[in-house]
């Protein structure tokens, strides 16, 4: 795999010109940040050796570098999920590659589901953890020293100081935020009210199909990870309507301009 991943970036190199140590990946319906990166240089997903494809709404399917307040940024907009049938190694796999372009921080979005009676839809929430329902992660197999260690820690899968910056931002910005527990789910179905309640006793505030993934295998690359979530719906039981993708696409859209706000700010404070 290393072999693979290192033709990929490659690749990425001689496509652009930055060398990025900022990236983010942005969840459904939260592309609108990149109408602020400025001289951007894009690569399609189907043009980049041994990279998945996106096959979920909301999800464009481009990598994008540029320039977000004078810091050079990578952005995948669009994510892949392990139940379109990806491996997990599959799913994480841009992770590995960012790896090997030198990326030191990497934001995670997402658009989920409220559990916690304090959340609502529009709201953002700081990840502060995540509980996995994935049964499942990108670590399995044989371990690569040149990744990472057999046995990486998660004490703190969501840097404190990354935390506490974004918070920081949030109060300049009079941004109203949350704090809480993302669980990720299999899916592809949204989970039953049994599921939810038993979640919800677990400890989880919200829980989404992604994301966990990603911040599993970043940790092990040793990537300082920050996470944040788009509140899109109350999950089932919480929530007396029907789920609808589009409609949390639609919602997603709507935190969008808040959403990237924060974000493009977070990433010039990393300057």
């Amino acid at each position: 795999m290393y072999d693979q991943v290192r033709e990929t970036a490659k690749y990425i190199e001689t496509q652009v010109h930055r060398k990025p140590k900022v990236a983010v990946i942005l969840g459904s319906g939260l592309g609108s940040l990149v109408d602020q990166l400025e001289q951007v240089e894009t690569i399609a997903y189907k043009d980049i050796p041994h990279f998945p494809q996106s096959t979920v709404a909301g999800h464009e399917g481009r990598l994008l570098f540029g320039q977000l307040g004078g810091v050079d940024v990578m952005a995948m907009q669009g994510r892949f999920h392990y139940y379109e049938g990806y491996t997990m190694k599959e799913v994480t796999y841009p992770v590995y590659v960012m790896k090997l372009l030198g990326i030191e921080k990497l934001i995670v979005t997402n658009s989920c589901g409220g559990i916690h009676t304090s959340l609502e839809p529009g709201n953002l929430m700081i990840i502060t953890d995540f509980i996995n329902l994935m049964h499942d992660n990108p670590l399995i197999g044989v371990n690569d020293e040149r990744f990472g260690p057999r046995f990486p820690d998660m004490s703190e899968p969501y840097k404190k100081d990354f935390i506490a910056l974004a918070e920081e931002v949030a109060k300049v910005l009079h941004i109203d935020y949350k704090k809480g527990v993302y669980a990720g789910f299999m899916g592809p179905y949204y989970e039953t009210a049994a599921e939810i309640v038993a979640f919800g006793r677990m400890g989880a505030d919200a829980i989404g199909m992604s994301t966990v993934p990603e911040t599993i295998a970043a940790n092990y690359l040793g990537m300082d990870v920050l996470g944040i979530s788009c509140i899109t719906n109350m999950a089932t039981g919480i929530q007396k309507k029907k789920h609808s993708h589009a409609h949390v696409v639609e919602t997603a859209h709507k935190a969008s301009v808040t959403f990237s706000r924060w974000i493009a700010h977070i990433i010039k404070r990393l300057q």
